[in-house]
């Protein structure tokens, strides 16, 4: 049984094969074997690699999703992940999110709802509860300011128009976008998205400020109320 990486053959450790062939000719857990650097004992960081993905592969996520799904207690349950290594495997799931993020955001423009939902799609599409995220722009439609106006239930978002347009006063924003995600990875808006849309659209005329539109990110998906012409 081999221990550690070095006792593998050169053409069988993930460094070698990575400056040999490319980063992309390595598979999951030869890419994770190379981030965690050294495993346990009696266990090479391939091995542990391994071990990861297939206890995530028995979770609601499985694969690498479960890295960005999994908290620091539940990761610390696999034998071998001590408190280090479990916020190692926090951090490439965050910062893959964060390079997502920063790759869409030079195409991102105000006036196409797509190129909002591809910037915020990886940053909402993963998370477990629904989050609403106001984007406030002046006249100009250039972005102040991005708020976080609510993190609810796996069911519901709980926000009212005042919380909104305080912030938005604060500000001096002129136009507003809303944005939020529905956990079940469906975009398709419910009730009471629609009920709380016409709330906060009613109440911005009343101030003199706009809400051009409101996104509902799911799993790859996106619905626009602009695009769907549900707002006024």
């Amino acid at each position: 049984m081999k221990y550690t990486i070095k006792d593998l053959p050169p053409s069988e450790r993930p460094y070698e094969k990575c400056i040999r062939e490319g980063e992309e000719a390595l598979s999951d857990s030869e890419l994770l074997a190379v981030i965690l650097r050294c495993g346990t004992r009696g266990r090479n960081s391939l091995t542990l690699a391994n071990d990861i993905l297939k206890t995530l592969q028995d979770s609601s996520y499985p694969g690498l999703l479960g890295i960005l799904h999994s908290s620091l207690a539940e990761l610390e349950k696999i034998h071998g992940i001590g408190k280090v290594k479990a916020v190692q495997l926090k951090c490439i799931g965050e910062l893959s999110r964060r390079i997502s993020m920063t790759a869409a955001k030079p195409a991102m423009s105000f006036r196409h709802p797509d190129s909002i939902a591809s910037y915020y799609m990886e940053k909402l599409r993963h998370q477990e509860q629904e989050q609403m995220i106001c984007m406030m722009l002046d006249n100009q439609n250039h972005l102040l300011i991005e708020r976080l106006i609510s993190k609810g239930t796996v069911n519901a978002t709980l926000v009212t128009p005042r919380e909104i347009y305080v912030e938005a006063l604060r500000c001096h924003a002129v136009n507003l976008i809303l944005v939020h995600n529905h956990p079940g990875g469906d975009p398709t808006p419910s009730t009471a998205d629609i009920q709380i849309t016409e709330q906060i659209r009613q109440a911005g005329e009343l101030l003199g400020i706009c809400l051009l539109d409101h996104i509902i990110i799911g799993d790859h998906r996106y619905i626009s109320f602009k695009e769907q012409g549900m707002i006024k």
